[in-house]
């Protein structure tokens, strides 16, 4: 009886030990199928481990209330080892709310900030986590480059429609600021008397000057507008064209026909233009600072179709910087995802930028229609190819002109009033002239708006209409 007993119990612990074998086997194929199937690239929110922390510490900062005002954020000056707000302009405090009497209205700078609540409302698509050990070496899948970086980024042009890719190379920036430089290098003759003529048309993007005049090449040197070369003998020119343009935002073309043209497209998205039809320029420049808005990523691309081009531009960004940053490829690779992956969708970043920009042209628009003293730039409504419909105008800037000859410095009268903008001499333009910004922030806007009324309702007696903006 004893022996039938402990029969029976020794086929029972290995009945119990078989079955725990295989409930053991199936959870560790469930395991594995999970992790590595391709359908579910990461692993549940129970199976993180060493991103815990970070996502944690982003959310924390992230959380941190500043009143609607200001940002915290992870690498932010520290206040008992708590990351403290960083506030807009014209607002102090520990939490941003307290808004400073006097203060001017900053809209100097194109800080594309207009669409940082779009990411804020779409915070787990844009939140990028990456290893300690991530891309540590020099060299990417492409030397220096991302492969399926660029393979988004052709796909994103092919999507929105505003630019031709094929048969074109592909290079990367610190930013298009790099690329303004590396571009004027490559298409300048070598060893040559006669050094090529940078030039740009009136108004122009501060930036092809200046950096053309502080690099100082031996090959090219700044000879200004091209109104004075239009009847000149003379071919050796690299001219800038930015479309759409920078200060007016107005669609531009070559002016100088046959010479080396670089079409700066900063600007050529559906939140800021119409997209008439897909720009194919031999050399055309494009920014994620205002594709995404994130202008402190610092990244830039440029599409070369010549290779001897692209070549002598491969050679200098490699010398210069030895390409752009790994991590800021990941991380642009994430927003490029996002935005392919909605275009069309509620959460369309165009359809997002467009009616927040639309919104602020039409508000400032029917201010500055209400007196004589000031004008904007003239925009028509036009067909959008990407929306598929005749679209009003959206603009990143403000071209505002002082129509009254006392007003001879425009920026000048706005500064006095309170408004800090960008003189029309800085974009090769006159006095009367002035750049306003209408990328920043909400708060930034409507101190704009603020400061501007006064100016409007001096020259006028329709108080009570002003008022209503």
């Amino acid at each position: 009886m004893r022996e039938q007993l402990t029969r029976e119990t020794t086929a029972n612990v290995y009945l119990v030990l078989f079955s725990l074998s295989v409930l053991l086997n199936i959870f560790l194929l469930c395991q594995h199928f999970s992790f590595h199937s391709p359908s579910r690239p990461s692993s549940t929110i129970s199976e993180l481990s060493w991103t815990r922390r970070a996502a944690a510490e982003a959310e924390a900062v992230a959380a941190i209330s500043c009143s609607g005002h200001g940002r915290a954020y992870v690498d932010g000056v520290l206040d008992n080892w708590r990351p403290t707000c960083e506030c807009n302009t014209c607002y102090i405090g520990s939490d941003c709310s307290v808004l400073l009497s006097n203060c001017s209205a900053d809209v100097d700078s194109g800080d594309p900030l207009f669409l940082e609540p779009y990411w804020m409302q779409h915070a787990a698509k844009g939140a990028v986590v990456l290893s300690g050990w991530h891309r540590m070496s020099y060299s990417t899948t492409d030397h220096f480059k991302s492969l399926e970086l660029e393979n988004h980024i052709r796909l994103l042009h092919a999507a929105v429609g505003n630019a031709i890719t094929d048969g074109k190379y592909l290079v990367f920036g610190t930013g298009s600021t790099q690329l303004i430089n590396a571009l004027v290098y490559a298409l300048s003759p070598e060893n040559t008397s006669s050094p090529a003529s940078v030039v740009a048309t009136v108004p122009y993007y501060p930036m092809y000057k200046e950096q053309t005049e502080l690099f100082n090449g031996r090959d090219y040197e700044w000879e200004g507008a091209t109104a004075k070369w239009r009847n000149s003998n003379k071919t050796n020119f690299v001219e800038f064209v930015t479309s759409p343009n920078n200060p007016d935002c107005l669609l531009c073309d070559s002016v100088l026909g046959g010479s080396s043209v670089i079409y700066d497209h900063a600007y050529y998205w559906p939140h800021f233009t119409a997209i008439p039809e897909p720009a194919d320029g031999d050399v055309m420049i494009f920014t994620v600072s205002k594709l995404s808005g994130h202008a402190g990523s610092r990244f830039g691309w440029a599409f070369i179709k010549d290779e001897n081009v692209y070549n002598k531009v491969s050679n200098y960004l490699q010398y210069n910087s030895m390409g752009a940053s790994r991590d800021t490829q990941s991380r642009i690779f994430n927003y490029v995802k996002v935005i392919l992956a909605e275009i069309g969708s509620n959460a369309d970043i165009f359809e997002f930028g467009f009616n927040k920009l639309r919104k602020r042209w039409q508000r400032l628009q029917a201010l500055v229609n209400s007196s004589s003293r000031f004008s904007l730039q003239q925009l028509s409504p036009q067909y959008c190819t990407y929306f598929k419909k005749i679209r009003d105008p959206s603009p990143a800037y403000a071209w505002l002109k002082c129509e009254n000859e006392e007003d001879a410095d425009c920026a000048e009268v706005l500064m006095k009033g309170g408004i800090i903008s960008r003189g029309g001499t800085k974009f090769g333009s006159s006095t009367q002239y002035t750049r306003l910004s209408l990328l920043k922030t909400d708060d930034n806007f409507e101190m704009l708006l603020q400061k501007f009324k006064p100016l409007v309702a001096s020259s006028d007696e329709n108080t009570s209409e002003i008022s209503s903006f």
